[in-house]
């Protein structure tokens, strides 16, 4: 019986075109980069995108997403209440500190209303708030399936449409005139393009670059998202004469279960819980108030908390009733032990410190009431329960990045700034490539996947627009 013959890959992709000339090469295939191709493409260029994942993995750190931050002046199907342009500005100027671009700042206002509209024409679908399986949200919208579904939907119209996709394609070069040169499967080559767009994200996974500002803790970060967030085009631009923004060694980070992988862990490594119980560091010691930021920025707040810790790695502390009440579940299991002794060997901590540390905030706690627990050092902000009721768990948690505050800039045409003031006519950029021009280090939920859906739109259109006149 003839054996069966399998294909080389799962996925096989379409023969290349016969040339390696195009009118638009995107560069990513990220959230930002799928936008921009299928912007330039319904406005007749000729596309191709350049993605560094196999098939597989592509979609950058939009993989791992689930909402999308969008205005609008009154209740819809996808978003009660009402979240205004105007209160979406003031938003990004706060998260920004004050450092955002304003005249970014009212494009991306501008043009995210209607985003849901837009994306679902290219087949994204989005999960209704009457599902009663949602939290209430008036600033985001949800997806159907989360950032995958998302991804799979705007790879399947782009491919429809004619963009031609190559995988495990990697620029290794890139000039201000937007020549670039790919690396695609061995085959070094450069394409002959008539304008470019640079999606490829920050530089989050790039640790050499990181060290340069971060030192030796850039070794205990964990990329939360893709691996391929290495920011060589961005750096050899900037060397080049490309105006930055944002701040070295900025980023937002997130606390992650310390047993995440590398890269690629996505949302659910996220940990929670700190405020149920208490925090310490590698010594067995408090080193902040676990209760002081309980909202929707704790993950941030925590993230940076123990990224200052020596070797960026810390612990979450918690009895059974603590235990109990971590919800959601983590992806990872607490580690678990009948005493605080045997679970200081079980965490690699000195048993003698740790138990003095839990006794010393029980005694603390039980002492005083509300205001009384600021004599802590730290302080602990109430509410707050003793950690005496076994058995006793742990998570340990290091810093995740998400991506780096360090970028680009752009006009409002979204073509890349040279540090002269002058725009480059045939480049363009989109994404957390340029984003630190409008958020700088900070971040508020879902604005990433606006950020990028409206400035990849507009690189796609201006540069098909570009294509048409010259």
């Amino acid at each position: 019986m003839p054996r069966l013959k399998l294909p080389s890959t799962l996925f096989p992709e379409p023969p290349p075109p016969p040339d390696d000339r195009t009118d638009v090469l995107v560069l990513g295939g990220g959230m930002a980069g799928l936008c921009a191709a299928i912007a330039a493409r319904r406005a007749g260029a000729r596309v191709i995108l350049a993605e560094q994942a196999p098939r597989w993995r592509r979609g950058g750190n939009a993989r791992h997403a689930r909402n999308i931050r969008v205005p609008h002046d009154a209740p819809t199907a996808l978003s009660p209440g009402r979240y205004p342009e105007a209160v979406l500005r003031q938003d990004l100027e706060r998260v920004s500190g004050g450092t955002g671009d304003p005249i970014l700042i009212d494009v991306l206002a501008n043009h995210a209303g209607d985003l849901p509209a837009w994306l679902a024409q290219q087949g994204v679908l989005f999960q209704s708030p009457d599902d009663g399986v949602l939290p209430w949200s008036r600033k985001t919208v949800f997806l159907l399936g989360g950032g995958t579904a998302m991804m799979n939907a705007l790879y399947d119209t782009a491919e429809r449409l004619g963009v031609h996709v190559l995988y495990e394609a990697e620029g290794v070069a890139l000039d201000l005139n937007g020549a670039a040169r790919l690396r695609h499967r061995g085959r070094v080559f450069d394409v002959d393009s008539r304008a470019t767009i640079l999606a490829t994200g920050g530089y989050q996974a790039n640790r050499a670059w990181l060290r340069e500002t971060w030192g030796r803790s850039a070794e205990g970060l964990v990329v939360r998202g893709t691996p391929f967030a290495r920011g060589i085009l961005m750096r050899a631009l900037i060397e080049q004469g490309a105006q930055e923004s944002g701040e070295p060694g900025g980023g937002h980070l997130v606390a992650v279960d310390a047993r995440s992988p590398e890269a690629d862990g996505g949302i659910v490594t996220r940990i929670d819980g700190l405020h149920l119980g208490l925090a310490v560091n590698q010594a067995g010691r408090r080193f902040f108030d676990e209760g002081e930021d309980t909202g929707s920025t704790r993950y941030g707040t925590w993230g940076r908390q123990v990224a200052g810790c020596a070797g960026q790695r810390a612990f979450v502390i918690l009895d059974a009733r603590g235990k109990a009440a971590l919800l959601p579940l983590p992806v990872f299991p607490p580690l678990e032990a009948p005493s605080l002794p045997a679970l200081a060997q079980v965490l690699g901590l000195d048993p003698e410190t740790l138990v003095d540390t839990v006794t010393g905030y029980n005694r603390a706690l039980t002492e005083g009431h509300g205001t009384r627990w600021r004599r802590l050092n730290p302080p602990r902000t109430p509410p707050a329960a003793c950690i005496e009721v076994p058995p006793f768990h742990a998570l340990p948690f290091a810093p995740g990045i998400t991506f780096t505050g360090h970028g680009l800039y752009v006009d409002e045409r979204a073509r890349v700034l040279r540090r002269d003031g002058f725009s480059c006519p045939t480049l363009y950029a989109a994404g957390m490539t340029m984003g630190p021009a409008l958020l700088g280090s900070g971040y508020v939920s879902g604005v990433s996947l606006t950020l990028a859906a409206v400035f990849g739109r507009i690189a796609g259109w201006e540069a098909a627009s570009h294509v048409r006149v010259f």
